[in-house]
């Protein structure tokens, strides 16, 4: 199972997040996201765990638990969907604002 952890401390380390989640069955690996060019953390990270039953167990054991004095928001992780290439702007939903300041539609 692959479980999304956000709300997360910079100074947390992967080690760490192994060990907290360690005690409700096995991990496979822990990905803490960081910033490609500075390498500091993003503030989430995703943990692998393979059996479901041992990451439904962590999410509710680890949810809204205290680490670095945040709080963190634990919950099975979604698909990637392979969606970068929209741009930030969402991609189809775009045009020039008019003088109103509403989007004019072509």
């Amino acid at each position: 199972m692959n479980i999304y952890v956000g709300n997360l401390s910079y100074e947390a380390a992967e080690e760490e997040l192994r060990e907290e989640f360690t005690a409700f069955g096995e991990v496979t690996s822990v990905n803490i996201i960081k910033d490609k060019y500075g390498g500091q953390s993003k503030g989430f990270a995703f943990v692998e765990m393979p059996l479901l039953s041992a990451g439904q167990a962590a999410i509710n054991g680890l949810n809204g638990k205290i680490l670095h004095n945040r709080q963190l928001a634990v919950s099975g992780a979604r698909p990637r969907t392979d969606n970068r290439s929209r741009g930030s702007y969402g991609g189809s939903r775009g045009g020039m604002p008019d003088r109103e300041g509403g989007r004019r539609r072509y």
